[in-house]
């Protein structure tokens, strides 16, 4: 017999959902797993060409999926997104909200403004915007379920002042908004990566030395991945977190019990 899916019937939403070539990262990974589990996947990114190589990878596997380009620091560009996802197939049950950036290894005597307004801006005006718009449609379909992705520097900051208040008030905008929508059957829930290998951390070329000190830094002495945070928005988006609203859930193997070094990024 057949299992069913975990996500038959519904429609997500993935904010970030490209990445480099062929690597993947936590926004690519949640669009495919999505898909797998029944979901049909809206897949925005500002890089079209990005979002097309997840889209490939989806539709190979026999998914449904359609590219959304669009800035979504932007409202315009949120509100248009969700539109078509309702305009598509009819309703709005998740949004993965993955967009993010670095900042600068600086305190607040030396980051400047406009370092920190961008940061600000992508990292937590973004989910605050595609939010916005969606949870109106999610209301309209009954309830829906909004993952937020943080940082483990959210918890653990280690010199990178603007991205761990950036990061901090993703998880504060998670409990707020699981306490202002609960009562529309919306469940908001927070992801917190710890040191993951993806496309944003090679790209940027990683030693192997670094590389193999952020794996030892876990005590599991294991490497984590996109696919990590995928399995886990996956997790969060189906009925069996069907109790759980306003949690932070660290996806770390361990390493916010530990003491890492202190410059993972080599």
């Amino acid at each position: 017999m057949e299992m069913k899916r975990r996500l038959e019937k519904k429609v997500a939403i993935v904010t970030g959902a490209g990445a480099r070539g062929s690597g993947i990262g936590n926004g690519r990974a949640a669009a495919i797993l999505f898909a797998r589990e029944g979901a049909k996947v809206l897949l925005v990114d500002l890089d079209t060409k990005a979002a097309e190589g997840t889209l490939d990878m989806i539709q190979k596997e026999g998914g449904e999926a359609e590219v959304f380009t669009g800035d979504v620091t932007k409202a315009a560009d949120c509100r248009a997104m969700v539109e078509r996802a309702v305009s598509l197939w009819g309703r709005l049950d998740i949004l993965d909200n993955n967009v993010g950036i670095g900042g600068p290894k600086c305190s607040v005597l030396e980051v400047s403004e406009e370092d920190w307004d961008r940061i600000m801006t992508i990292n937590v005006k973004s989910m605050m915007l595609t939010s916005k718009f969606a949870i109106p449609a999610m209301i309209a379909g009954g309830g829906g379920s909004i993952i937020m992705i943080s940082s483990i520097s959210a918890l653990r900051p280690r010199g990178l002042t603007t991205y761990s208040t950036s990061k901090g008030a993703v998880i504060a905008l998670t409990q707020a908004m699981a306490i202002d929508h609960g009562k529309d059957g919306i469940r908001v829930n927070c992801i917190v990566p710890g040191p993951m290998y993806t496309p944003q951390v090679y790209t940027r070329g990683m030693s192997e030395e670094a590389r193999e000190r952020r794996r030892h830094s876990s005590p599991l002495d294991i490497e984590g991945t996109g696919w990590d945070i995928g399995n886990a928005a996956v997790f969060l988006a189906s009925e069996e977190a069907r109790y759980i609203t306003g949690i932070i859930m660290l996806v770390d193997g361990g390493v916010a019990i530990t003491s890492p070094p202190r410059d993972w990024r080599g």
